[in-house]
C-alpha cells in the first residue's frame, strides 16, 4: 500500500518536470527503479517532461497564432473602413467612384461619428466641362408610363373657402390614392382653374422676391425677354398664397410644371451664388450614378421629428400646427430615422435640387408640393414622408452636406418673420381676432378634420444633439 502511494506521488512530480524527494528521503529500491530508471518505461521522467514541454509550446503557439490572426484581421477591417471613409471624401474621380455613401456601413460609421463632418469638401467633378458627354434620350420609368394632372378645382359647396385654389381642394381620399404608384396616374399638382380654358403653367407669373437680379446687368431682347448673360429671367407675379414662404415653393418644387419641355433643372435658393458649372453638376450628381433626382443631406438632422423640433424652437411656423402635421405623419406610420432605414436621411437641405424630369421624379415633386400645400410650408418636414409613402419606388441620391457648401457662395441676409403665425404657441390663439392669422389659400389640411382620432398620438421623443436643434 505504501509502495503504491509513493509511486503516485513520484508520478505527479515527474509530470511537473521535477524529481520527487520524500520528506524522510526513504524509498524502496523497486520504486527507484520504476521511477528513475532509464529503461524507457511508461512513466519515464525524461519522456514525460519532453512531451509535456512540447504540448505547452504547441498550446502557447496556437493561442498566439489565433491572437495575431485576430489582430491582423481587425487591422485589415479598420484599414478598409478608413479607406472607405477617405475615398468618400476624395476629390479624385477614381476613388470617389469606389465610395458608396448610401451603404449601411457608411451610414453606421457616420451615425457613430467616425466620419469627419466637414463644412466644405472637394467635389469630384470633371475639371473640363467640354469633356462631359451628355446622355442621349431620356431615362425611362419602369413604373409610371403616363402621368397627368388634375386641372379643374371643384368649388366648396358651403362657400367657406375661395375657389379655385392654386393647389386645389384635395380630399383625404385623393391624397391617399396618390401615394400608390401605377402605370397611369392623375394627381393634383398646382395650377388649378375653375373649368375655363386650359392654363399654361408658363403663363402663370408670380414672384416671391427678385433678390437674384440685384447688382447684375439685365438686358432685354427684341421679344421682351430679359437676360443676365446666357441666363434668361422669368419674372413671376401674382402670388397664389398669403404666406410668402409657401409662394417660394412653387418654382422650387414644381419646376417641371413651369417648364414642361425642360429635361433637366437645377434649383438654387436666391441667397446662393453658384460657383460650379451647371453641366458639371448634372454629370456629378445625375449622369455618373444614373440618378434622376439629387438633393443634399441636412447638416444636423436626419429625422423629421428632430427637424420639427428645431422649427418650433426657431419659430419657423406655428408650433401647434407643426405638431399636428407630425402627428398625422406618425399616425400614418412614419418612424424616426435610424440606420436600419434604406435612406441616408429623412431630412434634406433644400437649397439645391437637381433633377431629370422623368415621370417618377415629376410624381414625387407633385406629391411633395401637395404636402406643402396641405400642411405647413416647411418642405423639409414632408420630403422624407413622401419618400416613405412611395415605398421605395422613388430612388434619389442624397449627397453630403459638405459638397453642398462647395457648390455655392452663401450671401447672408437678415431673416425676417414672414407672418404672425410663426409666433403662435396654442390653437386657441387662432380663435376670435386671431382667426385672421389662418391662411385662406394654403394649409387647408391643418383645418380640415382628419379621418382618424389623433388625440392619443404621442410624438416620439427628440434628443437635441446639435445647436441647430
Amino acid at each position: 500500500m505504501e509502495s503504491e502511494v509513493q509511486r503516485s506521488v513520484s508520478l505527479r512530480a515527474n509530470r511537473k518536470g521535477g524529481n520527487y524527494r520524500s520528506n524522510n528521503n526513504h524509498s524502496s529500491p523497486s520504486n527507484s527503479k520504476d521511477v528513475e530508471g532509464g529503461g524507457g518505461g511508461l512513466f519515464s521522467s525524461g519522456k514525460l517532461s519532453s512531451d509535456y514541454a512540447m504540448k505547452i509550446i504547441w498550446k502557447k503557439g496556437f493561442i498566439r497564432l489565433v491572437l495575431v490572426a485576430g489582430i491582423l484581421w481587425m487591422l485589415l477591417i479598420l484599414i478598409v473602413l478608413l479607406f472607405h471613409i477617405w475615398s468618400c471624401q476624395s476629390s479624385y474621380l477614381f476613388f470617389s467612384a469606389i465610395c458608396n455613401k448610401e451603404s449601411k456601413v457608411y451610414t453606421i460609421l457616420n451615425t457613430w461619428g467616425f466620419v469627419p463632418q466637414q463644412h466644405r469638401c472637394p467635389i469630384p467633378v470633371i475639371s473640363n466641362p467640354d469633356r462631359i458627354v451628355i446622355p442621349e434620350g431620356r431615362t425611362h420609368d419602369q413604373i409610371i408610363k403616363n402621368l397627368s394632372y388634375v386641372m379643374e378645382d371643384k368649388p366648396v359647396k358651403d362657400g367657406s373657402q375661395p375657389s379655385p385654389l392654386f393647389g386645389g381642394h384635395q380630399s383625404w381620399k385623393q391624397r391617399e390614392k396618390s401615394f400608390k404608384p401605377s402605370s397611369s396616374m392623375k394627381v393634383h399638382c398646382g395650377f388649378m382653374h375653375n373649368g375655363g380654358a386650359d392654363m399654361d403653367p408658363v403663363d402663370i407669373k408670380y414672384v416671391e422676391k427678385c433678390r437674384f437680379v440685384e447688382n447684375v446687368t439685365v438686358t432685354e431682347d427684341h421679344n421682351g425677354g430679359r437676360w443676365v448673360g446666357i441666363w434668361r429671367l422669368i419674372l413671376l407675379k401674382h402670388s397664389p398664397y398669403d404666406e410668402p414662404r409657401r409662394n417660394g415653393k412653387v418654382p422650387k418644387i414644381l419646376t417641371h410644371r413651369l417648364f414642361p419641355q425642360a429635361q433637366y433643372s437645377i434649383w438654387i435658393d436666391g441667397k446662393m451664388e453658384l460657383i460650379v458649372d451647371p453641366l458639371q453638376i448634372l454629370e456629378r450628381y445625375l449622369w455618373r450614378g444614373k440618378n434622376t433626382f439629387a438633393i443634399a443631406q441636412h447638416k444636423h438632422h436626419r429625422s423629421i421629428y428632430e427637424e420639427a423640433d428645431a422649427n418650433k424652437r426657431r419659430k419657423r411656423y406655428a408650433r401647434p400646427l407643426i405638431d399636428l402635421q407630425m402627428k398625422i405623419y406618425y399616425y400614418e406610420g412614419m418612424d424616426p430615422w435610424s440606420p436600419k432605414k434604406s435612406t441616408v436621411s429623412d431630412v434634406p437641405e433644400g437649397a439645391i435640387i437637381i433633377r431629370e424630369h422623368t415621370a417618377m421624379s415629376n410624381l414625387f415633386s407633385c406629391l411633395w408640393f401637395n404636402e406643402v400645400n396641405l400642411f405647413t410650408p416647411r418642405d423639409q418636414l414632408s420630403f422624407g414622408y413622401v419618400v416613405y409613402r412611395l415605398g421605395g419606388a422613388f430612388k434619389f441620391f442624397m449627397f453630403p452636406n459638405c459638397e453642398y457648401n462647395s457648390l455655392f457662395v452663401l450671401h447672408p441676409h437678415t431673416r425676417e418673420h414672414s407672418s404672425k403665425v410663426e409666433w403662435v404657441k396654442s390653437l386657441s390663439e387662432f380663435k376670435g381676432n386671431g382667426s385672421s392669422m389662418k391662411e385662406s389659400r394654403g394649409g387647408l389640411g391643418l383645418w380640415t378634420p382628419y379621418p382618424a382620432d389623433l388625440k392619443s398620438v404621442v410624438l416620439p421623443k427628440v434628443v437635441r444633439t446639435s445647436k441647430a436643434g
